[in-house]
């Protein structure tokens, strides 16, 4: 499903105006929409690609603040040493979510 990360793009400049957050938030929540379907990455490497390479802990607490989980993709935001890590509605959801995309990726 590659154009579905351009729809949830176009979709979050349209309505991230009804989304409440600071600046940073909804900078970090920008950065995870644009995390491909399947892949993941680091708090780290989200931060560094805000320009703010010290702040993972920051990006960690934004990620973990995201209201709509499922739509700003936020169970694609693993450690850097690549235990999951917690998830607001759970690690098994999180595990499963990963798996399923990297499942639909794969096909």
């Amino acid at each position: 499903m590659p154009g579905i990360n351009k729809w949830l793009i176009s979709f979050s400049k349209m309505h991230f105006k009804f989304l409440k957050g600071t600046a940073f938030q909804i900078k970090v929540w920008e950065a995870l929409l644009k995390i491909p379907m399947g892949q993941l990455s680091t708090y780290g490497t989200v931060a560094e690609r805000l320009h703010t390479p010290k702040a993972s802990q920051a990006v960690g607490s934004a990620v973990g603040a995201n209201p709509v989980a499922f739509l700003i993709p936020c169970h694609r935001v693993i450690q850097s040493t690549g235990v999951f890590g917690q998830y607001h509605w759970g690690s098994i959801r999180k595990t499963a979510m990963i798996g399923w995309e990297a499942a639909k990726v794969a096909h």
